[in-house]
């Protein structure tokens, strides 16, 4: 079987979004890539994560050609390829529809500074414009978002994030999905203090080390 180990690996994930509440049902997706294949492994489209088997999860190249699988891939299949094309950095995709995180891209917001554990997507989560899902359009309005960021917010959508690892990108969906909760209950109440770009400097960088033997905390 292709990519057996990144196909457990999305299984895996996938029923961990489900139990972090990070989406439900069938909702979002995500993706994993070998880059010296060339190859990824991305969630089938319309099946329960906790129903899903590693068979169940499609292989394809970067252009789109199913190679491996007995189900249709994510409707949204286009945005992981655009993702893996625009950045070399990044080798795993999650996209949730976690309700924080919806509720301010369906603000129409991006997710600012609020708290320093925005480090794990950089100064902010920027807000990709609204278009169809599964379109070229929303494919595009996405990488021409991101940048360097490491996550993103889609209008009237939901969340996606980005990392070298899968878990990466699934701590990020965690992380990012707190500090939105936040930052709605803050505005609920008064005017939310956003910390300042120095400072975001400086926990990015500590970020880059933390959890590394000798690094920094």
């Amino acid at each position: 079987m292709l990519l057996e180990e990144e196909r457990k690996l999305v299984v895996k994930y996938g029923c961990k979004m489900l139990e972090a509440g990070l989406t439900t049902g069938t909702g979002g997706n995500l993706s994993i890539l070998n880059r010296e294949k060339g190859l990824l492994a991305i969630s089938a489209s319309g099946l329960n994560y906790l129903e899903s088997s590693p068979a169940d999860v499609t292989v394809m190249d970067l252009y789109g050609k199913i190679l491996d699988s007995k189900r249709k891939p994510s409707s949204e299949a286009g945005f992981h390829t655009a993702l893996y094309k625009k950045r070399s950095d990044i080798n795993a995709v999650v996209h949730t529809h976690s309700v924080y995180a919806t509720t301010v891209a369906c603000l129409n917001m991006e997710l600012p500074a609020v708290h320093y554990l925005v480090g794990f997507a950089g100064k902010k989560v920027p807000l990709a414009p609204y278009a169809t899902f599964g379109t070229p359009e929303l494919a595009d309005n996405v990488t021409n978002t991101i940048e360097n960021y490491n996550a993103v917010l889609l209008a009237n959508h939901g969340l996606i994030t980005v990392g070298t690892h899968i878990q990466n990108a699934f701590d990020a969906a965690e992380e990012l999905e707190l500090i939105a909760r936040i930052y709605i209950q803050a505005l609920s109440v008064g005017t939310p203090v956003i910390v300042p770009d120095t400072e975001m400097d400086k926990v990015i960088e500590k970020f880059s080390t933390y959890g590394q033997a000798g690094g920094k905390k």
